[in-house]
């Protein structure tokens, strides 16, 4: 039986989702594992950054990364002797980042248009296949 792909959206900050990137793997909800082991390979995940930096104030607001989920099983590292998260490796894609703000007004997961940041506050996030699209089609844009 074949996997059908599940969409996801993980809230990081720019500078955490650039070492994602780099590294080919990425952390949801502060390195917790229960979010990480709801994905299977097939599942693709936007990447939401409300700020550049976790320790500042600076604002991000955008979509900052796609990818897709291995079939590699999530794994710990240590960071330091208070601070081990779990990790998934993620094939990502080559994209530009886009502005959220532009695309509030179709989005579906959003569902109340004034109090667009709340779905983000939970920080890992399921959403259909209509708003994947709508977003991926703007961050492979040229």
């Amino acid at each position: 039986m074949e996997n059908k792909a599940r969409y996801w959206i993980t809230a990081t900050c720019k500078d955490h989702v650039k070492r994602g990137i780099e590294g080919g793997f990425m952390q949801a909800n502060l390195g917790k594992l229960p979010a990480l082991k709801r994905l299977k390979p097939n599942d693709w995940i936007i990447f939401y950054s409300l700020k550049q930096f976790m320790e500042s104030d600076e604002k991000c607001r955008a979509f900052t990364a796609i990818g897709s989920v291995t079939e590699d099983e999530p794994y710990q590292v240590e960071i330091s002797e208070n601070f081990k998260p779990y990790r998934k490796n993620i094939n990502f894609i080559n994209c530009n980042e886009v502005s959220i703000l532009p695309l509030i007004s179709e989005l579906q997961f959003i569902e109340n248009k004034k109090s667009w940041g709340y779905p983000f506050r939970f920080g890992f996030f399921e959403i259909k296949q209509f708003d994947f699209e709508l977003i991926t089609n703007k961050m492979l844009k040229k």
